[in-house]
């Protein structure tokens, strides 16, 4: 069954296309305002990743099945008019990113834009995350989720995308109580996968690392910048945002001018 995948801007065959991967526990409309307001004339391919929003929620959920399914919305939804074509991905998206581009090739991916990636975490931190994720899993109402956000790095995200998030993935369960259109095994399994090594992003492969510093412990390894500045010193540039982890939604200017950058490089 395909993944569910959002499509923004003009539908046009010389229109520079962008495939933008969400991160754990998102969808891809949250690439919407980014879309609309930064990026209007480009072609924003966002699909919401398995267990994740409208695609299927079955297992398996690992980095590999992943990157099959977004290779299916890359035939699907990208045609060879549009390649080679910039990927983008934020937090766990990012490390799927990364795998997808290594799977397609220098002659489909022009370009890398990856959004405080997470790889590569230590198995103890992320154990107690994801323990501590499914504890907390659901809500008694909107106000409480909304609430919770704004306790996980949404503390400086406008009213407005909040508000948003809430109309676009808050569901009410069969317990009478409310949680994100999510699978909670699939984010335990998508934990797992990024306790696994960091992967370095294809040899040559034009990419940009962006470090949300506001974000502790990092989910961006000083051990994975240290791989990269050794082994991909040429082709990978990495920027510091003075933010929290939701990088799109809180550096968006500094978003879209990186994949505006990749497009005009490439």
């Amino acid at each position: 069954m395909p993944l569910h995948t959002s499509l923004f801007g003009p539908a046009l065959p010389d229109t520079p296309t962008v495939l933008a991967v969400h991160g754990l526990t998102g969808h891809g409309r949250r690439w919407e305002s980014l879309a609309r307001d930064h990026l209007a004339d480009l072609r924003v391919v966002a699909p919401d990743l398995i267990g994740h929003g409208y695609s299927p929620w079955e297992p398996p959920w690992s980095y590999d099945d992943q990157v099959d399914a977004l290779v299916e919305v890359v035939d699907e939804h990208i045609g060879p008019w549009a390649r080679p074509f910039v990927v983008v991905g934020h937090s766990y998206g990012g490390a799927v990113a990364i795998r997808l581009t290594q799977r397609l090739g220098a002659d489909v991916v022009d370009g890398l834009v990856l959004l405080d990636p997470a790889q590569g975490l230590d198995p103890a931190w992320t154990l107690e995350v994801a323990t501590d994720s499914l504890t907390h899993w659901d809500y008694a109402d909107a106000a409480a989720a909304r609430s919770a956000k704004r306790a996980e790095g949404w503390a400086d995200i406008p009213d407005i995308l909040l508000d948003k998030e809430i109309d676009d993935h808050l569901i009410d369960l069969p317990n009478g109580r409310v949680g994100w259109r999510v699978s909670a095994p699939a984010c335990a399994a998508a934990w797992n996968d990024m306790a696994r090594p960091a992967a370095l992003p294809p040899p040559g492969t034009p990419t940009s690392i962006v470090v949300a510093d506001r974000v502790d412990p990092p989910f961006v390894r000083p051990d994975f910048l240290a791989a990269c500045a050794a082994e991909r010193a040429g082709s990978v540039e990495v920027i510091h945002a003075d933010c929290e982890h939701m990088v799109p939604f809180l550096a968006p200017d500094l978003t879209a001018g990186l994949i505006r950058a990749m497009l005009d490089r490439a």
